[in-house]
């Protein structure tokens, strides 16, 4: 496994953002060259899909590695930190991509399985949803998947473990900027002015009683704002705020009244205080629904690969958010998580202290390997 933790800390050396994966690209495609894949690069632009095929059968299953980095500034101080300022591996996709190229080495080598298998290598993960643009290229027709599987690490799982969750397990998310348009003037002076600040204080505010009032108790959901930007000077009325917004849910009936509200409200506390608003919604990544077959397969799996005390069902889904969403809602699949815990103390995704625990590479580069041949065992 010493070429698996090189590889993952050679990917961590060189982040790069969503579809500006060339560097990430040419490396991954060159190995899975040299080990006989037949590798397909340019979908979602800097995707990579390895296949392999052995025997006559024509079941076929696929395992997605995403790539893409974050727009992070490194504080590790690792020997192999980061040498691109203000880019960093901080969701552990280095160590995903490296898990999966040591499995495809083994599956190559041990050539222990009857079927297709590809492996799917995929960008933007963190951003502009690199999964469905994948799709749009035609990834499910040039290469056809039986079902799909994907993992993705976590530091506040123990070492080891291995989550999983039938039905919903991650939700949809969308994105709202909320501009409220004021007429400014001096401090002193309040009354001869619409003053945006009181009035976008007044929308947060009545934002709040959207998911603790219109939405029913055992309905998930999540409204935040997380900006709000007005104003420059103590005695000064700004002409305008601005606030954005995340929202987050599951059901798509509960996704449309969150929207409608949420532009009733700004639009109806605006206009109350003379004022109007501009809106700009956009819908994001859709919530990751994991099939039941292929969970109880990993599942399985999972207990007699780690042990039964190592392996639960999530109690509830996350409010985080996945593209591989739109992977299970064209194939049959799920999505799962292995725990990298050091302690509980560390530092979680997406901090600029956050390492990936290298402890963990030969256990997921292993329970791919044996979830492949598993899968496409020689009937």
């Amino acid at each position: 496994m010493a070429d698996v933790l090189a590889t993952r800390r050679h990917l961590h050396e060189h982040p790069e953002l969503g579809l500006s994966e060339f560097y990430t690209s040419d490396y991954v495609a060159s190995r899975l060259e040299a080990m006989g894949y037949e590798v397909t690069r340019g979908l979602a632009k800097t995707g990579v899909v390895a296949s392999l095929k052995l025997g006559n059968s024509g079941r076929s299953i696929g395992i997605r590695a995403d790539f893409d980095a974050l727009p992070i500034h490194e504080e590790t101080g690792l020997d192999y930190a980061s040498k691109t300022p203000g880019l960093m591996h901080a969701c552990g996709h280095d160590g995903h991509t490296a898990m999966l190229l040591g499995a495809a080495q083994i599956l190559a080598e041990r050539r222990n399985f009857d079927g297709t298998i590809h492996l799917i290598f995929q960008p933007a993960e963190e951003n502009f949803g690199g999964a469905r643009l994948m799709i749009e290229d035609g990834l499910f027709e040039r290469f056809p998947c039986d079902a799909v599987f994907a993992l993705h690490n976590e530091p506040e799982i123990p070492f080891g473990h291995i989550v999983v969750r039938e039905g919903p397990v991650m939700a949809a998310v969308d994105e709202c900027k909320i501009i409220v348009n004021g007429r400014g003037g001096h401090g002193a002076e309040p009354q001869s002015t619409a003053d945006p600040i009181v009035c976008g204080a007044s929308i947060i505010m009545a934002l709040q009683t959207i998911v603790s009032r219109n939405l029913h108790p055992i309905d998930p959901a999540v409204i935040t704002v997380g900006g709000f930007h007005a104003g420059s000077a103590s005695n000064i009325i700004p002409q305008r705020a601005e606030m954005v917004l995340t929202i987050r849910s599951f059901d798509p009936k509960v996704r449309d009244m969150l929207e409608e509200r949420i532009r009733g409200i700004a639009e109806g506390q605006a206009a109350s205080y003379g004022m109007g608003v501009t809106i700009e919604y956009e819908r994001g990544y859709n919530a990751t629904v994991n099939h039941k077959a292929e969970t109880d397969f990993v599942r399985n799996l999972a207990i007699s690969f780690a042990g039964k005390d190592k392996v639960y069902d999530m109690p509830r889904p996350t409010m985080g958010s996945e593209d591989f969403a739109y992977m299970l809602a064209e194939r049959p699949g799920t999505y799962f998580f292995l725990g990298t815990q050091k302690s509980p103390e560390d530092p979680p995704l997406h901090h600029p202290r956050y390492d990936f625990n290298d402890d963990i590479l030969p256990i997921g580069t292993s329970f791919w390997v044996e979830l492949a041949e598993k899968w496409l065992a020689p009937r």
